[in-house]
């Protein structure tokens, strides 16, 4: 089973307490296909990047099977983020947000991935989503992942791409700031009422709810001796949690809290190093590793 993934790709400039790390490949698309390539085959990226991105970072996705046909490379620079995170972590601040070819990313689906069987958006403008949604054909599954960013400055279309998704993914502060609910259980439930049939709650190192008419399910984040850089976790969750879903060809609610620990596992190697570094060779066995663990001792 196949996945289409359509997201960012960027050069990050990362501090944080653990240390500093520049020009590092970032953005949603590329945590996202990377985790997901580390569970299944036939992942596909769509993404822009400029004539100064360096070949190396594609060649690797390449080496991990993704199919870079849906990369574009426009003359100009690469969309580039700087972030500095505090000794809490949870907390950081934006340093500079330099669009470059990103600004005029209009994802054109390559003709013949226009009928993926699960199309994973990145968080990106919510209009982008929807022109995305009307080029594919019938996917199985679309999940939908989105941000504080668009809430704010493009609710309306954000509530129409909602509508159209089968899983919906947010942060919990997000999830409250969407529905103007004050707790997490009534957020999801009301985000259920938009559309989706799933609805994943991030909670940071808290770890992830699921909410779904069939019932609700809560997961612990797995626990790390040292967190060195967030950056790209919670796209390396939803990653983890389509390659998961790929892997088994099957939707239901089963399915989706086993992929909930599956995206949980996966986040956990990001953090562990700066930037893609302890993805780099990520694969099935490694994330299944932490899959057993977690289901080992939350089991009572």
């Amino acid at each position: 089973m196949n996945i289409l993934v359509v997201g960012s790709i960027a050069l990050d400039h990362i501090e944080t307490p653990a240390g500093v790390l520049d020009e590092a490949v970032g953005g949603s698309a590329t945590y996202i296909s990377i985790a997901a390539s580390a569970l299944t085959d036939g992942v596909r990226v769509v993404g822009i990047v400029g004539d100064d991105f360096p070949e190396d970072h594609v060649e690797h996705f390449r080496e991990r099977g993704i199919d870079t046909g849906g990369l574009h490379r426009a003359a100009g620079k690469t969309f580039r983020w700087g972030g500095r995170y505090h000794e809490d972590m949870n907390e950081r601040d934006t340093l500079y947000t330099e669009l470059g070819v990103f600004a005029d990313f209009r994802p054109i689906i390559p003709e013949p991935w226009k009928a993926s069987d699960i199309v994973m958006l990145g968080n990106i403008h919510p209009s982008l989503q929807q022109h995305v949604l009307e080029q594919v054909a019938l996917p199985r599954l679309v999940v939908c992942d989105t941000m504080n960013l668009w809430i704010q400055t493009a609710r309306e279309s954000l509530v129409k791409t909602i509508g159209r998704v089968d899983v919906l993914i947010l942060n919990d502060q997000e999830a409250k700031q969407l529905t103007n609910e004050r707790e997490v259980l009534a957020a999801g439930e009301a985000l259920l009422s938009m559309g989706p049939s799933f609805v994943v709650i991030k909670k940071g190192e808290h770890g992830a709810m699921l909410v779904a008419k069939e019932g609700l399910f809560l997961a612990p984040a797995y626990p790390v001796p040292v967190v060195k850089d967030p950056t790209g976790a919670g796209d390396s969750f939803a990653g983890g949690f389509v390659g998961y879903i790929a892997r088994r060809g099957n939707f239901g609610f089963d399915v989706m809290k086993q992929a909930v620990i599956a995206g949980t596992s996966a986040a956990s190697y990001c953090v562990e190093e700066f930037g893609i570094e302890s993805m780099r060779d990520l694969d099935t066995d490694a994330v299944m590793e932490r899959y057993r663990k977690l289901q080992e001792w939350t089991v009572f």
